[in-house]
Parts: structure tokens; sequence; C-alpha cells
């Protein structure tokens, strides 16, 4: 191996820490853009991490509920610095969008109602449903590959849209449904939905395919229990000083326990567990409507980190709107704070308790079947959240009023340039809001 190639001994936790903090600010793209950018820096040019390494650690996260790219970014980060390099890693990932997302959702809240505000989200709403088709076409080209998977979809769209049946029914008979069919799913038994790379190693990784285990990282039964038990001790603690401080029927103790169960079912990236928290968060418990759920996911598209920091704004919203002190803001911000809490705290414990042992596997995981079957209802649940937001957009005055034929007009040039143009996310919803706002003024 000639020198220039030849890879640093160690990787300080100085200069991890300020990867891991640009990365929190350049993680634009969603979870593949996001997982990109990671493997370029981290396998291509940085050399910190084999392919092999990095792709055993993605197939991990991809078995998991949660948000895969922060907690592929948690992994990498706990591998190559323990658990402060796994918080710092993933904490990162997070904590700049949380910023972020609060003073978008302030700005949101104060001046939403403003004719130049108000037209620039006119414009971003039909392209956001448009966002969520093309989600839902992306994740289906990919995994309805068998009629099985088809009339899993099927029925998951029917059950949540027509039967109201509660999302996690759905996951759970999506999952008995994938075990009872085994490989007639899949076609094969294959253990990852990412091949390996084939590109060329131009030299050894700091953590290579055969970099022996680091002692932190090396599974015992007991590391696994103290991790795990301080987990459920934070959450626990969390949840029960919330209910002390604020009351059960207050705002911040039912957003803890309901985005804690959110956490938990959000198999298959952000647009499988929106159905859940749309269900919840607006038809439930009310902290914010229909349209601004529309308004927020748009928020959410436009800040870096994973788009289920779109849960930020909803519990910014509640909080504001269901505040119980003086200031608004405050509860707000509280809430906002509380609602990324318990949603990034179960993927933290499944990375620093879990990662030893999958460390330990050599990656021998097969749980194929049931998460493709899972993926596949996630489809049917993803189309319904699309016709839902759809309903609120272009029949703003209910099923019987008038159509609002601008807005399915923007769907349709936003569709196209999504799907036939290949446009990006951001320069869609840019141009989405200028044209809003273009047709509140000519209006």
């Amino acid at each position: 191996m000639s020198e220039q190639h030849a890879p640093p001994v160690t990787i300080s936790f100085a200069d991890a820490f300020r990867f891991w903090l640009k990365l929190g600010f350049i993680s634009f793209g969603g979870p593949a853009g996001q997982i990109a950018i990671m493997h370029r820096e981290l396998v291509e040019q940085r050399r910190w991490i084999s392919d092999g390494r990095f792709l055993h650690a993605l197939n991990y996260c991809m078995l998991l509920p949660g948000p895969e790219a922060q907690q592929l970014a948690t992994y990498i980060g706990w591998l190559m610095h323990r658990t402060r390099g796994g918080l710092v890693a993933g904490g990162l990932f997070v904590l700049p969008s949380l910023v972020l997302l609060v003073a978008l959702s302030w700005l949101y809240v104060r001046f939403g109602s403003l004719p130049l505000v108000a037209g620039i989200l006119d414009g971003i709403k039909p392209a956001v449903v448009a966002i969520v088709l093309h989600a839902a076409h992306r994740i289906g080209s990919r995994t309805l590959k068998a009629p099985g998977l088809w009339a899993i979809a099927a029925a998951a769209f029917v059950g949540i849209a027509l039967l109201d049946v509660p999302f996690p029914l759905i996951i759970v008979a999506a999952a008995i449904a994938g075990v009872a069919a085994g490989k007639r799913l899949t076609g094969d038994g294959g253990n990852s939905a990412h091949g390996s790379s084939t590109k060329p190693q131009p030299a050894r990784a700091i953590i290579d395919d055969d970099t022996p285990t680091p002692p932190h990282a090396r599974f015992t039964t007991r590391r696994l229990l103290v991790t795990a038990g301080i987990g459920l001790a934070l959450w626990a603690v969390a949840l029960a000083a919330l209910t002390i401080a604020t009351g059960w029927q207050g705002v911040l103790a039912p957003m803890g326990w309901f985005f804690t169960k959110a956490a938990l079912l959000t198999f298959g990236g952000a647009y499988a567990v929106l159905p859940y928290v749309f269900q919840g968060a607006v038809e439930q418990f009310h902290w914010l409507t229909a349209p601004q759920m529309i308004d927020g996911l748009a928020l959410g598209e436009t800040t870096p980190g994973p788009l289920i920091m779109v849960v930020a704004f909803v519990g910014f919203v509640g909080g504001w709107t269901h505040a119980l002190a003086a200031s608004p803001l405050a509860t707000g911000i509280a809430a906002a704070c509380v609602v990324t809490f318990f949603t990034f705290l179960p993927s933290f414990v499944f990375i620093l308790a879990g990662g030893p042992l999958i460390e330990s596997t050599h990656g021998n995981l097969r749980l194929k079947a049931p998460l493709t079957a899972i993926t596949a209802a996630v489809v049917g649940v993803i189309v319904n959240l699309a016709v839902v937001f759809g309903q609120h957009v272009f029949l703003p005055d209910g099923l019987h009023g008038a159509i609002a034929w601008p807005a399915v007009a923007l769907f349709a040039l936003a569709a196209f340039a999504l799907l036939r143009l290949k446009m990006g996310i951001l320069p869609l919803i840019g141009l989405a809001g200028l044209a809003g706002l273009g047709l509140r003024l000519v209006g």
C-alpha cells in the first residue's frame, strides 16, 4: 500500500465531532440522500469505515423502527468512540433541524396568516400532496413485486381509509402475513434490501472488514441489560417528571406518551408513521389542524435532518395553541423538545444496546419477509395520507364545496416535475411557493 493511501491510525473525537456537526447542517434529501452523503464522506473520501462494515450497520438500522439515517450515524459514531460518540453523532444529526424547525414554527404561528406567507403556503400544499404520492410510488416500485404484496397494500389502504383500523394493528397484521407467507413474498431468503458495493476500494479503511471488534462493541448480556435499563429509566423518569409538573391532562405528558408509541412504529421511514401522527395529533388530541399538518410537512421538507422531525412542528404548534402557562412561546419550545426527546430516545437505545449483539452476528438477520410485508402495508397507508391531504387542499370547503382548480393544476405540475423531470424536493418546494405567491398577487 502506498503511503499516501495509508489511513491514519485512529479517528480523533474532535475530527468526528466536526464531521457530525457538518452532517447535521447538510443532511438534506431524505434518508436516501443522507445515507449517500455518509457513504461518500465516510467510506469513499475519509476511509473511516469500509463499505462492508457500513452496509452491515445499515442493514441493522433498516430493520429497526425509527429514522435509519440517524440511527446509522449513531451506530458509526458509537463504533468509533463508544457511547459518547453515538450520542454526539445521533444528537448532532437532529439538533440543527430542531433549532430551525422551532424558528420556522414560530414564524408560522405568528405570521402564517399574512397574505404573503399564506400565498406561499397555498402553492406549497399541492406540492406536498405530490411529494407524499411520489413517496408511495417510490416505495411501492421497490417493494410491490408480488401479488401478495399488492394485496397487503390494498388491504392496508381499505383498512385505514374506510374501516378506520388503527395504524399499529395494520403493522402487526402485515407482519403476521409476512411471517406466514415467507419467501413467497420476497422471492429469496436474503438478509437485506441493500446490495454490496462493487466499487474498488483504494485503501484499507480505519474500521475495515477484518478490523477486530473494539472492546466496547463486544456483546455481553450484562451490557445489553444495563444499557436497555438506563434507556427505560430515562424514559420513565422524563415521563413521570412531565406528569408531575404539568399533569396528565396537560399537553406535554400526553405528547411524551404518544410520540413514544409513534417512535416504535416508524418502520419504512417517516412517511410510514405520518398517518399515525395525523390520526393522533389531528383527530384524537386536536393539537393542530389538518391544513397545519400539511404546512408542517412542507416546512420539514425544507430543513436538514430526518423528515420525522416534522414532529417538532407538531409539538410546537400543539404547545402554542394549548399553552397553560403565560407564554405560548415557552410552551411551544418545551413541547417541541419533548416530542423530539421521546421520538428519538428509542433509536439511541436500539443502537447502544443492540449494536454489540449485531457486531457479534455478522449480519445474519432473516426478517426480510415480515419487513417487506410491513413496507407493502405502508404503501397503502401513505396513499391514504395523500388522499386525506388532497381532500383538504383540493376541496377546502368540504366534499360538497367547489374544487380549488389552481391547487389541482399546481399538484399536476409538481407530480410531473417529480416523476418525469426528477426534480429535487427543495427546488420543487421553492418553485411551488413562488407559484402560489404569484397566484395570490394576480388574484
